[in-house]
């Protein structure tokens, strides 16, 4: 049997979920496209393109069908994959609808990757039921609504990756609770108000909350304490605090906070930053000596351009 190219995704996964408990039915034959060649009935589906299974049990624990010729919703059968772990299912745009509740009946599921589909309505509260998920990623869809602060609820959660979608409101108090967070990434959303207090609590490696609609003092974000944190990404907000008295996580290497309200000089302890190699400090309203020396040299004009009143190397003299 052959599966119809640009077929409904109900069928790519209601096959393997009868193949996965051998309860096989004839299904009307479908074309292939090359994603689903090895899709054939009464074949291991075990050896079928974007599957994985247990090397023991045989049971199928991942399933990848990402970047595939499909069309339709994600099927309810799919919370019918009991022993499932990975779900990886992204970039196809012709796969519309919402995520369907029965997937909170995979309670060993620690990947959900659905992103660059075109999923709408709200993020579910129901996620968090998922209590053995690691990483989230929901990005580059049509969601819209709140971040539900429920999402705090998952207590393994490292990666949360929500950019590219409509969501408003704020950003939930409750994100301070993550333990485990590594990677928070909410860009091109229509977030608005405060970055709460509460993120500056979580030791994170990588954060964007760029292009988004935030306001106040991001400033609590930034720990010298906090030594895994890397990749700070705060552009095209309306943020507004006072540079000079941040203090920097040494092992910062990507810096973007161009494109908003913030004010006072550049830290002279930016300069003794070894390993930052990404730095817009552009389009602010920041004033004084850039820092001289030390790893500067690695940035030019363009870092630094349309503030209030910078002056010295690569800009003018003071």
């Amino acid at each position: 049997m052959k599966i119809q190219h640009s077929f409904p995704l109900y069928y790519a996964i209601f096959l393997l979920f009868l193949a996965a408990t051998t309860i096989l039915k004839s299904l009307s034959p479908y074309e292939s496209s090359w994603e689903f060649t090895s899709w054939v009935q009464n074949t291991d589906c075990c050896d079928w393109h974007g599957v994985t299974c247990d090397d023991k049990t045989n049971r199928v624990e991942g399933l990848d069908i990402s970047a595939s010729d499909i069309s339709g919703q994600i099927p309810s059968s799919v919370g019918d994959l009991p022993y499932l772990i990975s779900f990886a299912f992204s970039n196809s745009k012709n796969v519309t609808g919402s995520i369907p509740q029965s997937i909170t009946k995979l309670k060993l599921l620690r990947t959900l990757a659905l992103g660059s589909l075109s999923l709408s309505g709200p993020v579910p509260n129901f996620l968090n039921q998922l209590s053995a998920l690691t990483y989230l990623d929901l990005s580059y869809n049509q969601f819209s609504g709140s971040i539900p602060p429920s999402l705090s609820d998952l207590n393994n959660i490292e990666t949360i990756h929500l950019g590219g979608n409509k969501l408003t409101g704020s950003i939930p108090e409750s994100f301070g609770r993550f333990t485990g967070m590594d990677s928070l990434q909410l860009s091109s959303n229509k977030l608005t108000g405060p970055i709460p207090k509460s993120l500056g609590a979580l030791n994170i490696r990588y954060i964007d909350l760029s292009r988004n609609k935030l306001v106040g003092d991001a400033s609590v974000l930034f720990n010298p304490n906090h030594g895994l944190t890397s990749h700070v990404d705060l552009s095209w907000n309306q943020l507004e605090f006072d540079l000079s008295k941040v203090k920097f996580p040494k092992d910062l290497n990507w810096l973007d906070i161009s494109h908003n309200k913030i004010f006072g000089g550049i830290p002279e302890e930016i300069k003794s930053l070894d390993n930052l190699y990404k730095l817009k400090v552009g389009y602010n309203k920041l004033s004084g000596k850039i820092p001289a020396g030390g790893i500067m040299q690695r940035f030019k004009s363009t870092s630094f351009f349309h503030n209030k009143c910078l002056c010295g190397s690569p800009l003018r003299r003071c």
